[in-house]
């Protein structure tokens, strides 16, 4: 006879962890309960003082605030006024951080601070939380005292980068709050509350962590892939009836499907230009596997995630004979089911699906799969930052572990004791690995950029803007050509074109074509360090890269194979004193460009493709525009033009100008 699908639930749940008729409750006295809430306390403000003492904001977190600049002066989610484009990876990250700064009128660096280390802080909080969740489930019918004591969440901290970037200004501890809020979810999902009747949390449950998926891709656009495993789990959990799986995915997807129409319809891309720019559907899995090593060998991180997985491999087989023994107290008796039953099968198949081990195995897959697009990728130029995402994954189910005190009867050379003996060494082997760990001073010559194009950020600029912690925009002019920028502004009112030097302390300046307007013809600075640039200037100053983070026309070049990851675009400044139309022949042109390459670059850029790629989002918007984007987003995202102008020109087939010499 076919079991009903609420059958097989009550089934598939209580052989994984007991009957939840004979439940008993893990012994759960005053002083388990106090070394748990002790270890939460600690480990919180562990986080909070490593973040605190290594507090700084990068030069790319600030290329965030010049967006929520331009959204507080109501130019819109923009990097420089009139030009829609998308420069911020996290689109989440950036409203967060745009409420904080509307709401307190405080001055944004120290709004990014607090957001920062509050996000980092609870990230901690709920990874433990979520953990001690599923052990106390799965040893609530232990004898003696469980002991739950912080163990991954001690791993995670004690990785400098992970305190590096707890406030750094970018979205990483908004990353690690998601996953830790979405793990805890996951867990009440998957398990009934402590001391109640045995039932499992309802829809109100299915529904917030549903909505809270959803986000993922907002948060940062590769947890899309979290996103769509955790919905699926959700999704084919049984239990629900077809009016709750709609509604799921209605809940889930309104924000981020909403978002996604009118990013495309605004920016003219289907995810942020930070994509474009780099490359993001690219494949480096060498520079990946190089990436992986300066994590992994400057601390001999195998060696706490080898003792943390043999701790919980003797959790696990220590606890299954007493979940055996109840699951066998509800199975004595009972019909198996026919194998040759398709329906009966695929049931007990799915409701696999609703379970702790599920949970777990769902989130270190996540950890795996966001690792391996992280290699594939390259990894990044910062020491650690792409993986510590996956990093955390893989610790939440041992972000607490437990460890069961015998009983006064138990206590001698038996199996208990031994056990609890063998777990007691891994954990301090763990804790005296993050003692060491925490003390290093992190990647090796971490801040000289190397043949590997990997740099530790924050000592990179915390020598050299001379700041032990750099945080506000000020502190970056101190940084190399900082000042000297701001002068060249504040001497050239008609306006001109910002190039740099190889000198420190100096700029050319491309002026523009007389005659000049009333107030002047507008500055534009070209200059990798988008977000020091950005955020020491007015927001009347356009400021450009030649790796397109925040130019289109850069981004849309062809990645250079052998370029520095995250910097393997460089657009030739020709293109940007013809784009902005500055004077465009010497000796006002530096002696170092090319007349006829600028000239080159004014004909490139008459390209239909090339002007319609532009305009997607520099135009005016109007609603023609929109729905024309719309429909070309993903066209317009995969564009490539040839970094040198003649080869564009051939390209796309038009006339060479006659030369200037």
């Amino acid at each position: 006879m076919l079991s009903t699908s609420s059958d097989v639930v009550r089934d598939v749940h209580d052989s994984e962890a007991g009957p939840s008729r004979t439940v008993r409750p893990v012994r759960h006295d005053r002083f388990a309960g106090g070394v748990f809430a002790a270890g939460v306390i600690v480990s919180a403000l562990l986080m909070f003082w490593g973040a605190w003492e290594r507090r700084w904001i990068a030069d790319d977190g600030l290329i965030v605030l010049r967006t929520v600049r331009n959204l507080l002066a109501g130019n819109g989610p923009v990097f420089n006024a009139g030009e829609r484009v998308e420069a911020n990876t996290s689109t989440a990250w950036t409203y967060i951080v745009y409420a904080g700064g509307w709401l307190t009128g405080i001055r944004l660096e120290y709004v990014v601070l607090a957001i920062a280390l509050v996000l980092s802080t609870s990230a901690i909080v709920l990874a433990m939380v979520g953990a001690a969740r599923l052990y106390r489930w799965r040893l609530r019918a232990a004898s003696g005292t469980v002991l739950l004591l912080p163990a991954g969440v001690l791993v995670y901290i004690a990785v400098p980068p992970a305190r590096d970037f707890a406030t750094s200004g970018l979205e990483s501890c908004l990353v690690i709050c998601w996953l830790a809020l979405l793990w805890l979810l996951m867990a009440r999902w998957a398990t009934p509350a402590p001391g109640g009747n045995g039932r499992l949390p309802g829809t109100a449950q299915i529904l917030a962590t549903a909505f809270v998926a959803g986000l993922g891709p907002l948060v940062r656009p590769e947890l899309a892939l979290v996103a769509v495993l955790v919905l699926a789990v959700l999704f084919l959990a049984p239990g629900l009836d077809l009016r709750i799986r709609i509604a799921m995915v209605a809940v889930a997807g309104a924000i981020p499907v909403g978002y996604q129409i009118w990013r495309m319809g605004y920016y003219g891309l289907p995810y942020p230009n930070t994509a474009v720019a780099k490359d993001a559907g690219g494949a480096k899995w060498s520079q990946g596997a190089e990436y992986l090593g300066n994590l992994v060998s400057p601390y001999l991180l195998w060696l706490p995630l080898l003792f943390l997985v043999l701790l919980a491999a003797l959790v696990l087989l220590t606890s299954r004979d007493a979940t055996s023994r109840d699951a066998a107290g509800l199975t004595a008796g009972a019909a198996r089911p026919d194998p040759r039953d398709v329906r009966a099968t695929i049931f007990r198949v799915q409701n696999l699906l609703r379970t702790p081990t599920a949970v777990v195995v769902l989130f270190l897959g996540s950890g795996v799969v966001l690792a391996l697009y992280s290699l594939r990728v390259g990894g990044d130029f910062m020491h650690g930052r792409v993986l510590l995402p996956p990093l955390f994954c893989l610790l939440l189910p041992v972000a607490v572990v437990p460890l069961r005190i015998p009983d006064r009867a138990e206590i001698g050379n038996n199996r208990p004791t031994q056990v609890a003996g063998v777990l007691a060494v891994l954990w301090l082997g763990t804790v005296v690995w993050t003692a060491a760990a925490a003390n290093t001073t992190g990647m090796t010559e971490g801040a000289v950029v190397g043949r590997s194009g990997i740099v530790d950020e924050r000592a990179f600029y915390a020598l050299n803007t001379g700041h032990r912690h750099p945080i506000r925009a000020e502190d970056y002019l101190d940084y190399p050509r900082m000042r000297a920028m701001v002068e060249a502004i504040s001497n050239t009112p008609n306006g001109g074109l910002l190039l740099p030097t190889p000198s420190y302390d100096a700029w050319d300046v491309v002026p523009p074509p007389e005659p000049i307007p009333p107030g002047g013809a507008g500055h534009t600075v070209f200059f990798l360090n988008l977000g020091m640039t950005s955020m020491n200037t007015g927001l009347d100053v356009r400021v450009v890269d030649q790796m397109g983070l925040a130019y289109p026309l850069a981004a849309h070049t062809e990645r250079l194979e052998d370029g520095r990851i995250g910097h393997d675009k460089i657009l030739f400044p020709d293109w940007v004193v013809a784009d902005s139309g500055m004077v465009d022949v010497h000796p006002w042109l530096p002696g170092y460009l090319d007349e006829d390459w600028v000239a080159m670059a004014k004909t490139a850029l008459t390209c239909p493709e090339t002007r319609e790629m532009i305009d997607s989002s520099s135009a005016e918007l109007t609603w023609q525009l929109f729905k024309r984007n719309l429909r070309n987003a993903v066209e317009y995202a995969s564009y490539r033009i040839e970094r040198v102008p003649e080869y564009e020109l051939q390209r796309c087939d038009l006339p060479m100008p006659p030369p200037r010499g």
